[in-house]
């Protein structure tokens, strides 16, 4: 999809305005910790901001969602990256101050088992010891709930292994302490645990289930995943729980810095994908879908200046 010139000027001067300023300030980025796909993804974008318009961005590891949601509300950081739910949870309870930029990609997610293993669906979960609680990460546990209801398995008919984020859970896996462990495909810690324990394998779930699934958690769908690099544990065509990274501001964020944020990230994607594979389906096309929480005015006059509509979530 092209730029139209009008955009295009507007962007280029809000590129060259802004980019005297982000010499001189530094601004934050809220994401999960080391080995997480959000992490690696908020380094892609800081590279690039840093080398195509000059904007400082320091990359601000979290325990987990739970905290960078709230430090964006308030502030403390210009940009976050978080799931659909979570942020949607935040304006749930009341906080009005979220805005978001763009829709990134769908973070496809499931259960990883050992290779040898004798689960092979969702349903094989039952009496296992699966994941669970995210206490950094609150928006998870409906998505682990969702993906046990389409089996029609509950929290009673698992045992849960609590946990505050992914990181752990792939933790408690590699040790022993748990049968599977939750995590979104392209994390580096997805390919430390694949070798560390010999090979690992994403557990199919079962299509017709996503109707029980909805009903726990509105914004997830499934996609169909191939072999692949990126896809560590997928040894045939499969399809996967799936729900968008949103990046996300705050309502006082600048228009100049949403506009620079923005056209500068969709207009180098190349270099993006270069250090986070994930992002090639960071289009102008998937940026923009109709989400509750609403888009920063200024993402919002970007899209319309390119003729870009919103579409809905799948």
């Amino acid at each position: 999809m092209s730029l139209n010139v009008k955009s295009l000027a507007i962007a280029c001067a809000a590129l060259g305005l802004y980019g005297h300023a982000a010499h001189a300030q530094t601004y934050g980025f809220a994401t999960l910790p080391p080995g997480t796909l959000n992490h690696t993804t908020a380094s892609a974008v800081a590279k690039v901001l840093k080398e195509k318009a000059g904007m400082n961005m320091l990359v601000q590891p979290t325990a987990g969602d739970q905290v960078i949601v709230p430090m964006v509300a308030r502030g403390e950081v210009e940009v976050g990256i978080a799931n659909a739910m979570e942020v949607h949870d935040w304006l749930a309870k009341g906080n009005q101050e979220l805005r978001i930029i763009a829709a990134v990609h769908p973070l496809r997610v499931g259960f990883f088992v050992r290779k040898d293993s004798d689960i092979k669906t969702v349903a094989d979960l039952k009496g296992k010891r699966v994941p669970f609680g995210f206490s950094a990460m609150r928006a998870l546990e409906p998505t682990v709930r969702a993906m046990l209801a389409t089996a029609n398995l509950s929290q009673k008919d698992i045992k849960p292994v609590m946990v505050p984020n992914v990181v752990r859970s792939a933790d408690d896996f590699v040790s022993g302490a748990a049968d599977a462990f939750y995590f979104a495909f392209g994390a580096p810690k997805v390919r430390e645990v694949d070798a560390t324990t010999g090979g690992i394998r994403m557990i199919e779930i079962d299509e017709k289930g996503m109707d029980a699934a909805r009903k726990i958690e509105r914004w997830g769908y499934l996609t169909e995943v191939k072999p692949g690099p990126v896809f560590v544990g997928v040894d045939k065509p499969m399809k996967v729980y799936s729900f968008d990274n949103l990046f996300f501001t705050n309502a006082k964020t600048s228009d100049a810095f949403v506009t620079t944020f923005l056209d500068t990230l969709l207009k180098n994607q190349a270099d993006l994908i270069s250090v986070q594979p994930v992002l090639r389906e960071f289009t102008p096309a998937f940026a923009y879908k109709q989400y509750e929480v609403p888009y920063h005015p200024a993402a919002v006059k970007y899209f319309k200046d390119n003729n870009i509509q919103p579409q809905p979530v799948q």
